[in-house]
């Protein structure tokens, strides 16, 4: 426990303590008044209610769209099943800087509905919504859709013998056993979009601001610290609470039921209305997920001179076009991204590791409580966290300011949940009997782990090192304060593109978007091939 506890402690706490602090501090004392000034400011109250109603909203949508996903990949076997599975998680994995910039290519102004029909939908809220339910679309396919498969049929088919309708059937038998998992899907849609700020930040124009959003506008452009500090606590207070229901969800819905073997509830579609419903989600892929990534290819590779690979050549040269966005080429974004990312998921494998391991023991509250301690980075401002590493780690013996490992520091903050997360379950799973056998004959405790505990989690490894990878390459809230100029990553090399003017920096930050997606996509394709659980659930 002592390394995860301490890597936290100076990491996490230490930074956001620090930028709290400053805010809520004046003379040394605490100003606790300022909590209630800056929450009856009429402008906060706008941005609370944003917030608020539109992760509401795109909750609502996303379980309105996702649910027949859900009961197609549960229910139904079908060519390319595999496939299409990988294909509507890809946006999951995708940085919301991308999510923002496909949208943009399709909605936005030269987009592909302003070319067919003149019709413009950035700067809107709609533009927003469809890009979170983009976004959550497989949150809800694969949380509702891998306990959908697991249910036993008989149940529902046994109320149908005894009169009930179709419907009838679904509402009394299905519903109430799926009610965990569809209340836990939209638990952790409403999370990720109530903290939401790349796509708010690229589609919704000055018009419309989340609380990630506006903590980064007090903290960066306006320097208000009082007021940043008070939305930190209060975006804090929310997420936790979201966090603490979802895990009361999990509980219930762990205990509540018995399950059968996935392919045993499997079976091709029959009659047209199950054809019909196949077809309905396939369409709906293809416009939902394909069409936006598809749109964002076709603008990278649509230059003035017709269609080519010349914003990509762009991305070799500094200054191409009169632009002076870049100290260096943006091409060498991507280079300095795959290196971050890497040593990210470095740290957060050995943070992450030994804290699954430490987890295992369960020793007490002391130990419980580092669960909830890991996942803290998901209920604080990643602005925060970035800024605060500027104004905490700049005095020996931790002047990091100018040191290229800020970056992995932070990635791995946003990293080590999901290992943990991955990690976690399978390494419960180990007998300890096989521990103990082993001591018995003479292995140490770390001959033991080598020769026992690794060869059963070493699948589990793998799988937590690509989810880490691919959250650390697509990091951009603290990322954007700490990344250098001459060192760019490439969330923070296309916000900075899209943020000027010309149509060779917005070619260029299609070019960058789409080699980002793609380096995703096949971290999330290899994750596929190794994954352990096959039920489908995250």
């Amino acid at each position: 426990m002592a390394v995860p506890v301490a890597f936290f402690a100076l990491f996490f706490a230490y930074p956001v303590t620090a930028i709290v602090g400053r805010g809520l501090k004046a003379e040394g004392a605490w100003q606790f008044g300022r909590i209630g000034e800056v929450l009856s400011r009429p402008d906060i109250l706008d941005v609370l209610w944003f917030t608020t109603w539109q992760a509401l909203a795109s909750t609502a949508l996303t379980l309105l769209i996702a649910l027949p996903g859900a009961y197609v990949f549960a229910r139904f076997d079908f060519p390319g099943k595999q496939v299409l599975r990988a294909v509507v998680t890809v946006p999951f994995v995708l940085p919301t800087v991308v999510v923002g910039t496909a949208f943009l290519a399709l909605l936005g102004r030269g987009g592909l509905l302003d070319e067919l029909w003149g019709v413009r939908l950035d700067t809107t809220v709609w533009a927003i919504l469809l890009a979170h339910v983009f976004f959550n679309y497989a949150v809800v396919v694969r949380t509702v859709g891998g306990l959908w498969s697991q249910l036993d049929p008989r149940q529902e088919e046994a109320a149908r013998v005894l009169g009930a309708g179709r419907f009838a059937a679904f509402r009394r038998v299905t519903l109430p056993a799926l009610a965990p998992a569809v209340a836990a899907a939209a638990l952790m849609v409403f999370l990720f979009t109530f903290t939401s700020f790349g796509v708010v930040q690229i589609l919704g124009g000055p018009a419309f601001s989340t609380l990630e959003v506006e903590i980064y506008r007090q903290t960066a452009q306006l320097l208000d610290l009082p007021t940043a500090a008070v939305l930190t606590l209060v975006q804090f207070a929310a997420v936790g609470g979201i966090l603490a229901v979802h895990a009361a969800t999990v509980r219930r819905r762990e205990r509540a039921l018995k399950l059968v073997d996935p392919a045993q509830t499997s079976r091709r579609p029959r009659g047209a209305g199950q054809w019909a419903l196949l077809g309905g989600v396939l369409l709906t892929a293809l416009l939902l997920i394909l069409l936006p990534l598809g749109v964002l290819v076709e603008r990278s590779l649509d230059g003035a001179g017709g269609y080519g690979f010349g914003y990509y050549e762009a991305l070799q040269s500094v200054g191409a076009g009169g632009s002076s966005t870049f100290l260096v080429p943006p091409l060498e974004a991507v280079g300095n991204s795959l290196r971050y990312a890497l040593v990210a998921t470095l740290i957060a494998l050995v943070i992450g590791g030994l804290a699954a391991a430490a987890l295992t023991r369960r020793a007490g509250r002391l130990v419980r409580g580092l669960d909830a301690l890991l996942m803290l980075p998901l209920g604080v401002s990643a602005v925060t966290v970035g800024f605060g590493f500027l104004i905490t780690l700049d005095k020996p013996p931790l002047d990091l300011r100018t040191s290229w490992i800020l970056v992995p520091l932070a990635q791995a903050l946003v990293g080590v949940p999901f290992v943990v997360r991955t990690m976690l379950p399978v390494l419960r799973a180990v007998d300890d009997r096989l521990r103990e056998a082993a001591a018995v004959l003479g292995a140490s405790p770390l001959r033991a782990w080598r020769e026992v505990d690794l060869p059963l989690v070493r699948r589990a490894v793998l799988v937590a090192a690509g989810f880490a990878f691919a959250v650390s390459l697509g990091e951009f809230g603290a990322t954007v304060f700490i990344a250098r100029p001459d060192n760019p990553t490439l969330p923070v090399a296309v916000a900075r593109l899209l943020g000027r003017s010309g149509e060779l920096n917005y070619g260029q930050a299609m070019a960058l978007s789409t080699i980002l997606m793609l380096v995703c996509a096949v971290s999330l394709l290899l994750l596929e091939r190794i994954r352990t659980d096959r039920s489908g659930e995250f």
